[in-house]
Order: structure tokens, then sequence, then C-alpha cells
């Protein structure tokens, strides 16, 4: 019987006792590759939780984006690369700067388990979250220099065995047979040739069952029930395990989620970042306005409105049609022309211009408050201060409300049927049956933002070939439009290319919301 009480029990700490063993141990990132088998332990701020996380996020959506768009491997590693180096950075060892390199694989580390919290809660998130985890996994891995990708490697402790030298003589015509014009590029070289690179490779060999792409695509020898697989063709194994891993792990986090509701400061964060895998979320930061050298005045927002996305456009003739819009339009609506830089004068005569057939009495007693509040020039302390409200992103007119009868806000990609959408976008411009059937498949898998990105192609296609020839597309423009304001910014600066390049009014007008 033990007489020690156990509420007397001495708790050990590794920082006091001299030969206690620490409970939680600061990770270590020797490699640029990571598996994510351990979670992190150490202390990082509040702002630090939410800011990586949505780095990731957005690395994340833009990689799922490559994947509906079905680009190649190559031109998804093209596209991607700046985006990387701007949210998610990863240098290779021969950097040298150790504490540059720890706080980049740090950032990624915490990233990674604070998405995989958020996105737990049900099976189509944790089925989203590692299909895209995954692809970018392989990505890195892909890019990784060699010697530090087998060095990490070799820290898996994989169960593959290691086909020795005599082994490999042995089986060395079957082998170099196995991988003729595959592995070896076997056009015009000799069998002894082929024969001699067999032995200088590396191989192993694992249950057949493992590796039935490889089998597939007859890229290795298939030997009593063990596949033989040179060193080139490991990346499907490693790719496997790591789903497989992940997978599995994904489940057990779902397991313990409710354990985190007790958290009053993580879970709103959490649930906002899980929220915004519908369309990444992001804030119009700009000042002034838009488009350095824009005419940005209430008279000439006809003219303007040619570049304006689906959801704008129907707002706007709408409004030209009714001579009115209801609260939640008009709301809308004027955050997005605040968003393009039409200021609060300006906005005033437009809206007065708009609503003719309302007495000046009407439009002050009803409306001109409401207006000036969005501006931030009248209303509570916190809205003064803040400059007003912020232009709505994709994300939030996705899912917050809803239009009901007689209402013109909300995403027509997402509310209207396919019909009226059909009718709308072709009065854009957009006639092409491939592009209504693309939108129509978009739509059906509830991909609305990438719908929306799909006629902004269309309808720019011309400018965005130029602008990809004359190399003067930015990071920024390469990514998936996620904000009506950034739409228009955009179409603006590529439809004006001779007056203005894409790029000049600056990087970082839209910024992920924190």
């Amino acid at each position: 019987m033990n007489r020690i009480d156990a509420k007397r029990r001495n708790v050990v700490d590794h920082r006091k006792k001299q030969f206690a063993e620490a409970t939680y141990k600061e990770a270590t990132y020797p490699h640029r590759l990571n598996f994510y088998s351990t979670p992190p332990t150490a202390d990082i701020t509040l702002e630090q939780f939410e800011q990586w996380a949505i780095d990731r996020l957005r690395v994340l959506a833009e990689l799922e984006a490559c994947s509906f768009r079905n680009r190649t491997p190559a031109e998804t590693a093209s596209h991607m690369k700046p985006l990387l180096d701007r949210y998610l950075p990863l240098d290779s060892n021969s950097v040298g700067n150790e504490k540059f390199l720890f706080a980049q694989r740090q950032k990624d580390h915490y990233s990674h388990f604070i998405l995989r919290l958020a996105f737990s809660g049900t099976e189509d998130l944790r089925r989203r979250f590692a299909r895209v985890e995954t692809m970018l996994f392989r990505l890195r891995f892909q890019s990784d220099d060699a010697r530090e990708r087998g060095g990490f490697v070799r820290t898996l402790n994989l169960d593959w065995e290691p086909v020795g030298d005599e082994e490999k003589r042995e089986l060395a015509p079957q082998l170099a047979a196995a991988t003729v014009g595959i592995n070896f590029g076997g056009k015009g070289k000799g069998s002894g040739a082929l024969q001699q690179q067999v032995l200088e490779e590396e191989w192993c060999k694992v249950d057949w069952e493992r590796v039935p792409d490889l089998i597939e695509h007859r890229k290795v020898l298939v030997r009593r029930g063990k596949a033989y697989v040179p060193a080139r063709e490991q990346q499907s194994m490693v790719l496997s395990e790591y789903a497989a891993r992940l997978d599995k792990a994904m489940e057990l986090t779902a397991r313990a989620l409710p354990r985190l509701d007790e958290d009053d400061r993580l879970t709103p964060i959490l649930n906002h970042l899980s929220k915004n895998f519908i369309a990444p979320d992001s804030s119009y930061s700009g000042s002034g306005t838009a488009v350095e050298g824009a005419e940005i005045s209430a008279r000439n927002i006809d003219t303007l409105s040619q570049h304006y996305p689906a959801c704008m456009t129907h707002l706007h003739r709408s409004l030209r049609r009714d001579a009115h819009l209801k609260h939640f339009g008009r709301l809308q609506y004027t955050l997005f022309l605040k968003g393009i830089g039409l200021n609060l004068e300006e906005c005033l005569v437009f809206w007065r211009s708009a609503f003719k057939n309302f007495s000046d009495d009407k439009f002050n007693k009803d409306y001109r408050y409401n207006i000036r509040h969005v501006y931030g020039d009248v209303g509570g302390d916190s809205n003064r201060r803040g400059g007003g409200y912020s232009p709505y992103s994709c994300q939030k007119i996705l899912t917050e409300h809803a239009p009901g009868p007689g209402e013109a806000h909300g995403c027509p990609y997402r509310h209207f049927n396919m019909e009226n959408l059909a009718s709308l976008l072709q009065s854009m411009g957009v006639n092409e049956r491939g592009v209504l059937q693309g939108v129509a498949e978009d739509k059906e898998k509830q991909k609305f933002h990438m719908a929306c990105n799909r006629v902004f192609e269309h309808v720019h296609k011309n400018e965005l070939r130029k602008a990809r020839d004359e190399g003067v597309m930015t990071a920024a423009q390469l990514e998936t439009i996620v904000h009506p304001n950034e739409y228009f910014k955009r179409s603006y600066l590529l439809k004006n290319m001779g007056k203005q390049k894409p790029g000049s009014g600056g990087d970082g007008d839209v910024k992920m919301e924190g």
C-alpha cells in the first residue's frame, strides 16, 4: 500500500530536478520535409496561431485550385513557387542559417497541426485536408535536394528491405528490362550499360500490394510477391505512407476535438478557419484609389462596371433597373465601391442620383446616415478609428445573409439557378459553351469562387496571355481571386495594360483577414 497521499505527491519538474526527464521536448527540425508525427509543444502567441494557419490555408486553397483547373505537375510547381516563397517558405539546409531555418520549419510544423484541428470536424473536411496536404508534401518532396531527401527518408524507418549488391547482380537483366525507357532512358543504350546503371542505383523490395501504381505503369520488377523499386521511384511509397499516417492521425484528432470546446480562445479561430475552406477569407486594405490613375467618381461608375465580377454586375444592373436596392444589397455594393476607391462624397452623389425616385428629404432621412456609417464618418468610436467597415470578401458573401425575394445581394454562382446564371454570364460576354459547362460543374461541386475565376480567365484570356508573355504578372496576380475588389483591380489593370502594367498598384492590397 502506498502511504504517500496522491494529492501531496511531488510533481517532478524537469527544470528543477537534475535527473528528471522532460515530458515535452522542444522540437528540432534537421530536415526540410516533415511527416508531422509529433505535435508541437512550445508556446506561441494567439496572433502567430491564427496568422500561421491563415498563411498555410492560402497555400492549400491555391493547390486545390490548381487541381480543379487540371494543371499539370510542372504547371502546378511553377504556379505555386512564388506563393510558397511568400506564405510558407522552406529552405534547404544548404542555407546554413540555423535560426532562420528553425523559424521557417516551426511555422510549417505549427500551421499543419492548427489546420489539422480546424479540419477534423467532418469527414469531408478531413478528406479534403488530407488530399491537399499530400499534394503539398509531394511538391516539396520532388523539389528537395536529393541528398537531404534521402537522409529524411532514412529517418522514417519504413519497413523496406534493401536489395544487396549480390542480389542486384543476379537480377540485373530483369531489373534493367523492367525499367527500360522509363527510369534509364533505354533508347540507344546496350544491355550492358543498362545493367551497370542498375548496379549503381539503390533498390529496395516491398510487398507488391504497397505499390499498385508503379505496377500499373510497369515501373518495377515483381518477383515472388515482392516489388523491386529503384530509388527514384520510391516517391510513390513515401507519399502512400504519408497519406496513410495522416488519415489515421486525422481520425484521432477528430476524437480529441470535444476537449477543445472548453477553450474559448481557440474554438472561434478554428471555426473561422474551417469555414474558410469554402473560399479563403480576405479583407481588402486598399487605401485611396484601388488603381493608380483610374478615375473613380460617381459619374464614371457605369463605365467602370465593365470590370465588375458577376455579384457586383447584378447589383449594379438591379440598381439601374429599379432605382433602389434593399439593405444588404446597398451594404454589399457600398462597401465594394468604397474598396475600389470611391470616396464618401462621391459615394453620396452616386447613391442620391441612383435613387432618383426619392425626394431629398426621403434620401437624407433613410439612407444618407447609413452610407456615412459604412465609411466610418459617423457611429461608434471603434467604427471611426477603423475607417468604417471592410468590403465583403467572397467567403463572407457566400456564407452570410442569403438573399430573399426582391433582394439582389449574394453570389450569383451560389444563389442563382443555372438558367439565370447563364443568362447573366452571357450578358457579360461569356458565350462559349465549354466555359458555361465548366461553370455549371463548378457550381454543382460548390466551388463557387472557382467558377468566378473561370469566368475571369475567359473574359481576360487575351490580356492574361499578353501579360504572361511580357512577364508582368506578379505573385499577387497569380493567386486565385477570392475578393470582388481584387477582381475589379485585376480586370482594370489588364484591360489598361498599355497605360499601366499589372502589379504597379503594389502587392499586398489583398491580405488574409486576421
